[in-house]
């Protein structure tokens, strides 16, 4: 008996040795690689390193948006235990000055993995460097940061929480600004803790690149601060402004208001965050008749200074009742944009044939995308001449049957007054690798020209006008010659024109002598005042004036002969031995070798002879309005003696020699 249990004890130890030789050879020979390949993966971890994003600056090298290394910690909870659970939440409390209770509850509650603290900043959680406990763990959480909140929300756009830029340059250039990203192998122990790190398995990621804008912050500021206070001051629904440097095509500013912060970007609506600078048309109205002078002055179908008859105020065409604000029985054409007359416009526009008109509409950049390097931009929409009706013509050069997103028209807008050239509107300055070589340097977009150097610098001289003399009046400054054009154009609600809303509109530019700055300010339905000149053209007035004051120096400078406008100028057919050239070149000859430390006199000339003039001789200047010089505080012959300012008075350009049609 005790023989046959003995016995059962030997078989059944020998079996059992038997079992486990064998499954040491499985685990050992056999699954051997197999198993080595399930170790590795448990142990060893391919973790991504995120690329910081591209920084974002002004032209001035003002840094608007960066990005903040947070980290967000998490527990696994079939990991953690109850004495972990404890210490967890006391260490978090004394960090972050919550309470222990609140950690607590979250560690107490059901599922795997739980989220401690999201997007800590690293000033806190460096505090929790040494702090290890089976199950706690962290990963990275970058945060990008808009630094002056609101500014420019509408150009630069956001990252969402997949740091995936949306909008504006966040979005337009998102594979540039968010880098590649890199990886490592980590080897982690059995509770998740890092071991070691294979340094050859190592790809570091590299940044983005950093983007420059166009934008100038303090331009910015100004134009949102206006636009707000604006709205407070005449009510909308919403505002829009855009400044550009019509020479070059470059977005110094662009604003709707209200706008958003990208910091908190889920607390806005859709269309707060909406840029309806670039997304949303409307019919111009009034602006638009600064292209219909544009395309029949470059046609010579006008003179400036001829009479049209405009009926008193009330004009019937076609079956059609065409009215003016203010009644007048005969106007130049001057005045005819100056007091923006529609029927004056209704008459003259009659002039020019449908398709040469719509040619030169085309030219402006009216129905297509400006390609402005900015998402969403609607193309607008302007139908062709076999669309046309009888009225079409008409309607058209008044602002009517074609509809333009804000950017298209400060766009057209700044190619009447620059000298007659189209350009691409830039928001990119540079482009610049994360180690400072440089990647793309802007350089003006030249599109076409849109119409003739003289063109436009005969508009320019009537746009003075129209703001000295008419409906723009509440733009008008003592500290910068403006010219521009106002705007009220009824909605469309519901396919019928609304008497109680409007789009009220003034589009401008600075100085008049050499325009550095074109800006459209436009206000949705506003509640009080209704027309362009009485509700956009004040914003317009004061953001001018505030630009100005802050640049007094850099207007000084630029006052000049801007080198843009002398190679537009200098392109455009001209004979060279024409009158107006001749006696220009003597008359700034002999005033030049003529004054002999003595003031000149420089009446008669154009304001441009006259600056050109006190340059050379070094004497400062102000000028009060545009064309030509009637009158100088410095009487002509006096001795200099190198601190005078000398106060120049212009009137209404009147080319010599030359034909004004």
């Amino acid at each position: 008996m005790i023989n046959s249990r003995l016995l059962l004890i030997v078989i059944s130890m020998l079996l059992f040795f038997a079992a486990l030789i064998l499954k040491l050879v499985d685990i050992q020979i056999v699954k051997s690689e197999e198993l080595k390949y399930f170790a590795r993966k448990q142990q060893v971890e391919v973790e991504k390193i995120p690329a910081d994003r591209g920084l974002v600056y002004d032209r001035n090298n003002v840094l608007l948006e960066y990005n903040q290394h947070d980290i967000s910690f998490y527990a696994d909870l079939r990991m953690v235990s109850s004495k972990s659970k404890d210490e967890i939440a006391e260490k978090f409390s004394l960090v972050f000055g919550k309470s222990k209770s609140q950690y607590l509850k979250l560690l107490g509650g059901t599922g795997k993995t739980i989220c401690l603290e999201k997007k800590a900043p690293s000033e806190k959680a460096i505090q929790l460097i040494g702090f290890k406990k089976t199950g706690l763990f962290y990963r990275q959480d970058p945060t990008r940061v808009y630094h002056y909140s609101n500014l420019a929300s509408h150009v630069l756009g956001y990252v969402n929480t997949d740091y995936i830029g949306q909008t504006g340059i966040a979005q337009r250039f998102n594979s540039i600004l968010k880098g590649e990203e890199g990886i490592r192998l980590v080897e982690k122990n059995a509770i998740g803790d890092l071991v070691s790190v294979e340094d050859k398995e190592t790809k570091p990621a590299i940044p983005g690149n950093n983007l420059y804008l166009t934008i100038d912050k303090s331009y910015q500021s100004i134009l949102e601060e206006e636009l707000k206070r604006g709205l407070k001051e005449f009510g909308g629904s919403s505002a829009v402004g855009i400044i550009m440097n019509p020479n070059t095509g470059e977005i110094l500013a662009l604003a709707n208001a209200n706008d958003y912060n990208p910091n908190e970007y889920w607390k806005f609506s859709d269309d707060l965050r909406r840029n309806k600078a670039l997304t949303d048309t409307y019919e111009p109205g009034s602006t638009f008749k600064v292209i219909t002078l544009a395309s029949l002055l470059d046609q010579k179908l006008c003179s400036l200074h001829e009479s049209i008859n405009v009926e008193n105020g009330k004009y019937r065409f076609k079956n059609v009742n065409i009215k003016d604000t203010h009644p007048y029985n005969h106007l130049t054409t001057t005045k005819v944009l100056e007091q923006s007359s529609n029927i004056g416009f209704a008459k003259l526009v009659q002039r020019i044939d449908d398709e040469t008109y719509y040619k030169y509409l085309r030219g402006f950049g009216f129905g297509y995308n400006t390609s402005v390097q900015l998402p969403g931009e609607a193309s607008g929409y302007l139908r062709k001449p076999d669309k046309w009706s009888g009225l079409s013509k008409t309607y058209l050069s008044i602002g009517y049957e074609l509809s333009v997103t804000p950017i298209q028209l400060i766009t057209a807008f700044s190619a009447a007054i620059n000298g007659g050239v189209l350009f691409q509107p830039q928001i990119i300055r540079r482009q610049v690798r994360y180690d400072g070589s440089l990647v793309y340097d802007f350089q003006p977009k030249e599109i076409r020209r849109a119409v003739s150097f003289e063109t436009s610098e005969i508009l320019r001289g009537v746009l003075g006008g129209a703001v000295k003399n008419g409906t723009g009046k509440k733009a008008h400054s003592e500290l910068v010659s403006i010219g521009g054009k106002t705007g009220t154009s009824q909605k469309l609600i519901d396919g019928r024109y609304s008497r109680a809303h409007y789009n009220s509109s003034f589009i401008g530019f600075f100085p008049v002598e050499n325009p550095q700055v074109a800006m459209l300010i436009l206000v949705n339905s506003p509640d009080v005042g209704r027309y362009g000149g009485l509700v956009a053209a004040p914003i317009f007035k004061k953001v001018a004036e505030r630009i100005v004051s802050n640049n007094i120096n850099d207007f000084k400078n630029n006052i000049l002969d801007n080198p843009v406008l002398q190679v537009n100028y200098a392109a455009e057919p001209r004979e060279k031995d024409s009158s107006y050239d001749r006696l220009r070149n003597i008359e700034i000859k002999e005033a030049v070798l003529n004054a002999e430390n003595r003031m000149p006199d420089i009446t008669n000339l154009t304001v441009r002879d006259a600056i050109t003039i006190l340059t050379q001789l070094g004497i400062q200047y102000k000028i009060a309005g545009s064309g030509i010089i009637i009158s100088q505080s410095i009487a002509p012959g006096k001795l200099l003696n190198g601190n005078e300012v000398c106060v120049l008075k212009s009137s209404e350009l009147d080319i010599r020699g030359a034909s004004v049609y």
